[in-house]
Formats: C-alpha cells, structure tokens, sequence
C-alpha cells in the first residue's frame, strides 16, 4: 500500500520503498514516456548523416546509457545524481551541433565510421565542460534565481508543447496528419488520463499514464494502425568502448561546448522543478547539493554516452509531468527505471515493439505532461513578488524565448553558429534571462521606502 504522507498529492514520497508490483508500474509509465524522446534524437542524426547499418546500434546504446545514467542520478553514488527520479534521455539540444561535426568529417571524404569518431571525440572533452560548472552551481545563486528558473521551466514546457501537439495530429510529416482519427485517438487517451488520475483509487492514479497509452494502442490496433510485420532488430547488442574510434577538431568542439554550458542551465530548471512535484525544497543547502550533484550527473553521464557510442545526454522534463500525474516520487522507482531501459538497449527487439506505438497515442499522453512542466515553471514564479524589474525580465525573456519557435525566419539568416546556439527556445530564453538577472539593477531600498503603504507586498505567513 501507498506510504503514509501528510502530502496527500504524493502516493509515494521521495524516500519511500513501493512494492515490486507499483514500483515496475511506475517505472514503466516513465519508460513509455521518454522512450520515443531517447531514441528520436539518433534517427534524426542518422537520417540526416546517412549513417545506415550503424543506427540500430546507436539506439540500442542509446537506451543503455540511459538506462545507466537514470540510476546514478536516483542512487547517487560519491555524490553523483540528484537522487530523485531524473531519467536521462539523448539530448535534442546538441542536434545542431552534432550535425555540424559530422558534416566536418563527412567534407573530409569520411564514411559513418569517421563522422561517429568525431562526433563522440568533440562530445567527449565537451562533458567535462558541464563537470566543471557543476561545482560551482552553488556560487551562482545570483544568476540561478527562483525568476530564471520559472523562466526556464515554463519556456521548456510550451516547447514542449508543440511536440505533443503535433504527435497528437500524426507526427511531423505524417499524411494523415490531422485526421479525424488521429485526433479522435490522442483525445481519447488524454480524456482517460484526465479521468484515471482524479480517481480516489490509488491504483488507478498510479496506472493512469499505461492505462490510457494501453487503450490507446488496442484502439490504433482495431483502427489498423499498428503492424508488427516490420519489426526487426538483432537479439542482442553488446556495449563496446569507442567502438568507431577517437577523433578532435576544434571546428567541431566549439559549438557543442557552448551548447554544454546551456545545456547546465536547461538541467537546474529540469532539476527545480522535479523538487517541486517531488515535494522538495528549492532553496538553501539541500537544494544546491541537489543541483550541483545533479548537473555533475548530467556532465559525467554524458562523457559515459561519448565512451560507449550514443550522443550526449540530460535529464529529461516529461518525467516531472508523470511524477506529478502519478504521485509516485520515490526515488527507489529510477532502479527500476533504469533497469528497463537498459533491457531495451540489450535486447532490441523490445524496443522495436514499443516503437510501433502510434504518435497519435503518445501525443495524448505527453501533451497533458509537457503542459504540467509549463505549469510548474509558472508555479515557481507565481511565489515571486513581481515587481517592474522582474516583470521586465520575464516579459523579454520569454519574448525571445517563445518568439525563436514562432518565428523561426529571421534566425534562419543568421551564420551556421548563431543557428547552432540561439535556434533552441530554451537557450535565447534562458541566456535573456541570466543577462538580464545579472545587469538589471535591482531597485534600491529609497525606491522601496517611497512606495505608499498598500503596496506592500503581504508576508509569507499571510
């Protein structure tokens, strides 16, 4: 039975121990939920690299090192992780960068096998940028504020946003997009969410996520939109060290440095907000060795994709979203989490079945979860006192931010390395936001005496 709680929201808190039975049922929502997001990232690069035979390979070690990393972050060892559920995902952020170094390669007469090379060589020193920063998270209070965080969240989940909502429509480039019974099926997945998690049932809040992707999946069935004819994928994958070699180039490294440094922004926020729905704090010395344990997780994780052939990684928002839908946010669930990702890695054929899982069906699930992440960073801003200063802040940081997805044209013009390093909504937003935090004078304590009484913003104890 569910751990008692004084926090009604959470069914399991973070150091709770569920039995097997929930334990696996939660973990497997996650897995459902941030299996498509591991993989999608190696398919775009092997698509657009034309790396081939080489790509069921990448996304089996892409799993794996998922699988790895999503259990350092929730044990912890020597200080390593978070210690929450933080699953680890291939990160789209370096899409740009990635692309770049191995079209370097590939303009030097190299095959797969040289573009991989560069590829994880430039990733490899590029991690050790994110180790690096994270032992001074905890000095940059001044930059990592309540204000930036929100920021950073809320930009992160309407990004998001637009991925469940055209995953709900068919996915990008489908030719049914759109079609009635696209629509008809990710509402209706959505619906029996919405419906299972306001259950006073335990056990259905708990399965609502599988549950609703589980109806879901028999009714693309019926609709005759799934096939198991073309699965097909090896037994097994063994993990090899740098199985295509080490290579450097300097034209290669830069963009994906810089993108690591962004990329320790994008994880506080993810990290801040899996407090929130965790029932954790998000200041004072608890929240900082989270944070900084966190981001070196991210860092380290990352040199270990390099090492064993996947591209970098981070932590993942969705699964803040299934944390708040389930109330399970024992940290005891991430084992469990990464042990099934690792399985997928292992044995391909597993991950070839939940592959045929329809967009339409995912989109249900994932736009209710990337809504709650926007919800969360909204959540941490409305516990700021907003005066002209911050409203400012938030006012450019998200007309930037939000301004780079609606508006994509005028970026388009820029150089290759200005593309690479503002085409993300959550880089320019975030980058407004710091610049901003750090070079915008607060108001001095005269401007605040000047303000008439009824201004005053009420106590925290009000």
């Amino acid at each position: 039975m569910p751990s008692d709680t004084t926090d009604s929201e959470l069914l399991y808190p973070l150091d709770a121990r569920p039995g097997p039975v929930e334990a696996t049922f939660a973990a497997l929502q996650h897995v459902l939920a941030s299996f498509v997001g591991i993989i999608t990232p190696t398919l775009i690069i092997g698509g657009v690299l034309g790396l081939g035979s080489e790509v069921p390979y990448l996304i089996s070690m892409s799993l794996v090192v998922s699988g790895v990393g999503t259990f350092i972050q929730a044990r912890r060892p020597f200080g390593v992780g978070a210690g929450l559920i933080c699953v680890q995902g291939t990160s789209f952020a370096f899409l740009s960068s990635v692309l770049a170094a191995g079209f370097i390669a590939k303009a030097k007469g190299g095959g797969p096998d040289e573009m991989l090379s560069l590829i994880f060589g430039v990733c490899f020193f590029g991690a050790f940028i994110e180790v690096f920063l994270s032992q001074f998270i905890h000095r940059l209070q001044r930059v990592i504020t309540p204000l930036v965080t929100g920021i950073v969240i809320t930009i992160i989940g309407i990004s998001l946003i637009k991925v469940g909502m055209t995953d709900l429509a068919g996915g990008f480039n489908a030719p049914d997009f759109g079609s009635g019974a696209n629509l008809a099926l990710g509402l209706g997945v959505l619906l029996t969410i919405i419906v299972l998690n306001r259950s006073n049932n335990p056990w259905l809040r708990l399965s609502s996520i599988i549950i609703g992707l589980g109806v879901g999946f028999i009714a693309a069935i019926a609709l005759g939109k799934v096939s198991f004819a073309s699965i097909s994928a090896p037994l097994i994958s063994i993990p090899i060290p740098f199985k295509y070699g080490f290579d450097f180039d300097w034209a290669a490294f830069l963009p994906i440095a810089l993108i690591y440094l962004i990329t320790a922004i994008e994880s506080t926020g993810d990290l801040t907000a899996n407090s929130i729905v965790s029932k954790q704090p998000v200041k004072g010395p608890v929240y900082i060795s989270r944070i900084r344990g966190g981001v070196l997780g991210d860092g380290l994780n990352s040199a270990l994709a390099a090492i064993f052939n996947t591209f970098p990684n981070t932590t993942f928002s969705q699964n803040n979203g299934v944390i708040q839908l389930t109330g399970v946010a024992s940290r005891y669930v991430g084992y469990y989490i990464g042990a099934m990702l690792v399985i997928l890695g292992l044995f391909p054929v597993i991950g070839a079945v939940l592959q045929q899982i329809p967009k339409p069906v995912l989109g249900g699930a994932t736009l209710v979860m990337f809504g709650t992440v926007a919800a969360a960073g909204i959540k941490i801003l409305a516990t700021e006192q907003l005066d002209r200063r911050k409203m400012l802040i938030m006012a450019v940081s998200f007309g930037i931010g939000l301004g780079v997805i609606l508006a994509p044209e005028p970026l388009a013009k820029m150089p290759t390395l200005v593309q690479n390093l503002f085409g993300s909504a959550i880089t320019s937003g975030g980058l407004a936001a710091i610049l901003l935090t750090l070079f915008l004078p607060e108001p001095s304590k005269r401007q605040d005496q000047g303000k008439p009484e009824t201004a005053e913003p009420q106590s925290k104890e009000a």
